[in-house]
């Protein structure tokens, strides 16, 4: 094999990303490649950047299928495929099974299992941190939008149920997006993540009380 295996990674997945939405697309890939080789260069053990940077690139192949209903688990449907594809490109043995383990860990179902290596740890940790900070609240939103078109009805309301006189919906409010923001920092492994995490949980705990502040305005409402 000539090249370069993230650079490789990064040809095959673009295919995939065709027909996916925002929160799951090669932007989303990119960066979590970016943040994890970020993450990489302040850790301590070796870390092979080459298998960390493919896996970042594939981890989400598998998501336009899974919300077509073409598939039930984009993770798992996602090792089987890169692996397939990086072995026809005369990708080392050795290298696609670490990098398998990298994307069968990313997530954080009860089905995935936990990420014993470093670079697993970084992809997991990268991943995670794309859905925390500024443009990670961003990006919750558009998942909510994501499952709300998917069953066609709202999936949440973005505002504050609490401080409101309206009836209170069935369905869950900005709180969501709070809950799933931080349970995704809470869960981080590395030293430099967790790090990177509590910069973007602050400036989250800012953004939620500015939001408290702006609908608790008396009448705004």
């Amino acid at each position: 094999m000539t090249q370069e295996l993230g650079p490789l990674a990064r040809t095959l997945s673009v295919p995939y990303y065709e027909d996916a939405l925002p929160a799951h697309d090669q932007f989303h890939a990119k960066r979590v490649r970016d943040i994890a080789l970020r993450l990489a260069g302040d850790c301590d053990g070796s870390v092979d950047r080459d298998v960390l940077a493919a896996s970042a690139w594939l981890h989400d192949i598998g998501r336009p299928r899974e919300r077509a209903g073409a598939i039930d688990d984009h993770d798992e449907w996602a090792t089987a495929e890169a692996a397939q594809l990086l072995a026809a490109e005369g990708v080392e043995s050795d290298r696609i099974s670490r990098l398998k383990h990298c994307i069968r860990a990313h997530s954080i179902r009860a089905s995935s299992p936990e990420p014993e290596t470093l670079e697993a740890k970084l992809l997991f940790d990268a991943d995670k941190l794309d859905a925390a900070g500024a443009r990670g609240l961003i990006r919750l939103a558009c998942i909510v939008g994501e499952r709300s078109g998917r069953t066609d009805e709202k999936y949440a309301v973005i505002d504050d149920a609490s401080a409101t006189d309206l009836e209170t919906p069935d369905y869950p409010d900005i709180g969501l997006l709070r809950n799933w923001a931080q349970e995704r920092v809470d869960m981080l492994y590395t030293h430099p993540g967790r790090r990177l995490g509590q910069q973007r949980r602050e400036f989250m705990d800012e953004f939620f009380t500015q939001f408290a502040g702006e609908i608790g305005v008396t009448g705004e409402r």
